[in-house]
């Protein structure tokens, strides 16, 4: 631990413990919008594939694959990823190898994960590759698990993955209940690495990072933190802004708080009561179109889909307050839908609608938010709304280059794109002026 203490010093934390919350990190300067935090590799990592995607478990690029010709699980994208995997996967490969065809099926992400992190610690412990005070196998055994929280049928989903590694690694001296008290903490502690509009590519271990409650974890700060912070208090008018009920009074957009009768729930504005039976009756039309609009979806009938959801949408609005997660999430899958059938106008409606929940929600430099006035300005410029796009494109790379960074690739077109927004805009004006 002294060495991780000395090792975080240098990024201005250190790991502390903090009544009712454990282990945590905590600062020892102020961080600023916009500073890295913390950089960390993966102790372990896996791309997200399946029977219709593959990635190279390099880099997790998904064009021109070529599978491992022996374990017939991996991919690659080339020479260079292959070699720079292959201390690792040499004796992946090896144990995968000795699995017959049905078997190498059940081979999940999750298993791989599990799989790579005991050949990784096996790689340590005998010095073919270094340990280092961020990166050894004594900071996973010191994550939690949470068994005790843990329901029977998980854990005995636990002990079947844990015993199909022990089938794949063959260790005569390996603990089951171990690995299974160690697919419990990746459930707790692993990160999902996404490029950089925060699309999933694949699960990664980063046992520093995991201390605070792409290939590469970089945590940047999106608002002022002073010394020694380390979380916030909830704010319950928020939550029920968010999550709750809408007034039924459509003119009031009170919040509502269950009353002390347990009868329903009133509006902390005009006091108007909403009774449990309503609120029941239009959750269960939700739930009900929902599952309909799953199974238009499942089936590829986007269109349907589409329409399902605007069914939704209206219900929603029924229920929940204008600024609700629920509705803003409906608005969010409605404008991935239009987008995909390059529906464009409506697809920007429902940007539009979505900003402002995302604005109350997220703080002011949140990645989130940025993608979502990126994909607004995206959007506008493709309608030849240029000056709107401008503006857009303007507040996304405010958000981005803070999230994100000034020197990463997408920041960089980003602005790029915002330039050629600019000069077309430009372009424009000259134009009317000369006529």
């Amino acid at each position: 631990m002294e060495e991780l203490q000395s090792a975080l010093q240098d990024w201005g934390l250190a790991v502390s413990n903090v009544p009712e919350k454990g282990r945590c990190l905590v600062t020892i300067k102020d961080l600023y919008p916009g500073e890295v935090i913390i950089s960390q590799e993966p102790y372990i990592c896996v791309p997200n594939n399946s029977a219709t995607e593959s990635r190279c478990d390099g880099c997790f690029a998904s064009g021109n694959l070529k599978k491992c010709s022996a374990c017939q699980v991996v991919w690659y994208c080339g020479s260079t990823c292959q070699k720079s995997e292959w201390k690792l996967h040499r004796l992946e490969c090896d144990a995968l190898s000795k699995l017959d065809k049905d078997r190498r099926k059940s081979v999940t992400p999750s298993i791989r994960l599990m799989v790579k992190l005991y050949l990784w610690r096996k790689l340590q412990s005998e010095k073919t590759i270094s340990a280092t005070a961020t990166d050894n196998y004594n900071l996973v055994e010191e994550l939690v698990a949470h068994m005790k929280d843990i329901d029977e049928e998980q854990l005995v989903l636990y002990a079947k993955m844990a015993n199909l590694v022990n089938l794949i690694l063959q260790w005569p001296d390996i603990n089951i209940k171990e690995i299974a008290e160690n697919f419990s903490k990746l459930a707790c502690n692993a990160h999902t690495i996404c490029d950089s509009e925060l699309r999933p590519l694949g699960t990664g271990l980063y046992p520093v990072v995991s201390i605070i409650n792409h290939r590469l974890a970089v945590v940047r700060a999106v608002q002022h933190i002073p010394r020694g912070a380390e979380g916030q208090q909830d704010d319950i008018r928020e939550s029920a802004i968010l999550e709750g009920y809408r007034c039924k009074y459509d003119r009031c957009n009170g919040f509502l708080l269950r009353d002390s009768d347990d009868k329903g729930f009133v509006c902390q504005q005009c006091g108007l009561l909403r009774s449990k039976e309503e609120v029941k009756k239009i959750a269960a039309e939700i739930r009900a179109t929902s599952d309909k609009a799953s199974k238009s979806l499942s089936s590829g009938n986007l269109q349907e889909a589409i329409s399902m959801h605007k069914m939704i949408e209206k219900l929603q609005q029924k229920l929940f307050h204008p600024f609700s997660i629920s509705l803003m999430q409906t608005r969010d899958k409605l404008l991935k839908m239009l987008m995909e059938l390059k529906d464009w106008r409506d697809a920007l409606s429902y940007c539009k609608l979505t900003i402002p929940v995302y604005q109350r929600v997220y703080p002011e430099f949140h990645p989130l938010l940025g993608l979502q006035y990126y994909t607004s300005g995206k959007l506008e410029w493709l309608l030849g709304k240029t000056e709107d796009a401008i503006k857009s494109l303007t507040k996304a790379v405010h958000i981005l280059r803070i999230t994100h960074g000034t020197n990463t690739l997408f920041v960089k077109e980003l602005i790029m794109k915002l330039e050629e927004a600019r000069a077309e805009a430009s372009y424009k004006l000259s134009s009317k002026d000369d006529e």
